[in-house]
């Protein structure tokens, strides 16, 4: 089936969709990842926006149960240059076509995906609509340009859980009263308060593993809630969208500060950031792969980090009493950042990765040796 994919600037790409027919929109990116495509049709970071894949194949090694990064799929649309129907793989479930039609997603093929890379690259990431109904390319142009963009908008509702829960293998929905219990009676394991501001589940696997007890909370969370269950220290998730649009979990995290240590992944790091007083700006096209390389400035050390995030810190204004930690070897943008008084820190990239390298899990053991520090 013919599709179409109008871009806001006026430029048409054409491809074929292998779920059936339907209609998308949001803002189209790429992302440089050659596997991982389950993880990544499953991080909520992706709300509002279309994926294209740079690597060509995609669909090879079909779906599974245990890869999924969160309970539903996010993005609006799934690009890719040739999309492989019979997989090979012994723990897959079944095929990349099925999945997407199961969320209702629709996926493309037989595009020229280089060549919307290169164009984004040039011109930016841009607001698009993909449509089966090919009839009026003009007045899908029109229509991408009346959609909402990412710049302003609170997406992080749309993806956050609604209710608290509990990790223990899986998530243990519960009340805040049945957290605060848990936590109570909790004597060996450290105790983590997540903000799920768009979460992935690796994120809680990797704090479980560590020995570590979780409780998720939802994006409007008020910090005396988190606080009364006494954790040993405050995560703060990735997630989509713009955060300076994100006035209320700002506060939160204003009230939060100095009282348990804090720690930021990629949204988590931005709106920490916003909260100790730097500003944000939106990036070019973005970093969204598995092989961004990032200095680690207080080893020297680089590591190759999974990114996915199209908004950044403003180095220029990062207020004194905060230092930089970490800097992308790419472009040179901020990738970290801690307190010098405050038990607090964040990275811009993803160091649960999920898809991506495993070069940066050394972040939750500094942050488990903060919460033991803090707590003894």
């Amino acid at each position: 089936m013919k599709a179409i994919i109008a871009l806001e600037d006026g430029r048409i790409f054409e491809g074929r969709s292998f779920t059936g027919p339907g209609e998308a929109m949001g803002e189209i990116v790429f992302n440089t990842s050659m596997t991982g495509y389950q993880e990544i049709l499953t991080d909520p970071s992706y709300r509002g926006q279309i994926v294209t894949m740079t690597y060509p194949l995609i669909g090879n090694y079909g779906v599974n149960d245990e890869d999924e990064e969160s309970s539903a799929i996010h993005l609006s649309a799934f690009v890719v240059r040739e999309y492989e129907e019979d997989y090979s793989n012994w723990r897959a479930k079944t095929n990349l076509r099925e999945y997407l039609q199961k969320h209702s997603i629709l996926g493309i093929e037989q595009v020229d995906t280089r060549a919307i890379t290169k164009h984004i690259r040039t011109a930016g990431a841009m607001k698009a609509v993909i449509s089966t109904d090919v009839a009026n390319p003009e007045a899908l142009v029109q229509k991408a340009k009346e959609s909402p963009g990412l710049v302003g908008r609170d997406l992080v509702q749309e993806v956050s859980s609604s209710t608290p829960y509990l990790w223990e293998n899986g998530p243990v929905p519960m009340d805040k009263d049945g957290v605060e219990k848990a936590f109570e009676a909790e004597k060996e394991r450290l105790k983590v308060a997540v903000l799920d501001c768009g979460l992935k589940y690796n994120q809680l696997r990797i704090f479980e593993r560590l020995g570590c007890i979780s409780a998720v909370f939802p994006h409007n969370t008020p910090p005396e809630t988190m606080l009364q269950c006494s954790p040993d220290g405050i995560f703060l998730s990735n997630g989509p969208g713009d955060p300076a649009a994100l006035t209320t979990i700002i506060e939160t995290i204003k009230q939060l500060l100095g009282k348990k240590p804090i720690f930021g992944i990629c949204l988590g790091h931005q709106v920490l950031s916003l909260a100790l007083g730097a500003k944000t700006y939106k990036l070019k096209f973005g970093h969204r792969g598995a092989n961004q390389p990032v200095k680690d400035l207080s080893t020297g050390k680089i590591e190759i980090t999974s990114q996915n995030h199209g908004f950044a810190v403003d180095e220029a204004t990062i207020p004194e009493g905060v230092e930089i930690t970490h800097i992308n070897l790419n472009d040179r943008t901020v990738e970290g950042i801690r307190h010098t008084e405050m038990p607090a820190f964040s990275v811009q990239y993803h160091p649960e990765n999920a898809p991506g390298p495993h070069d940066a899990e050394y972040l939750f053991d500094r942050f488990i040796q903060m919460m033991a520090e803090h707590k003894s």
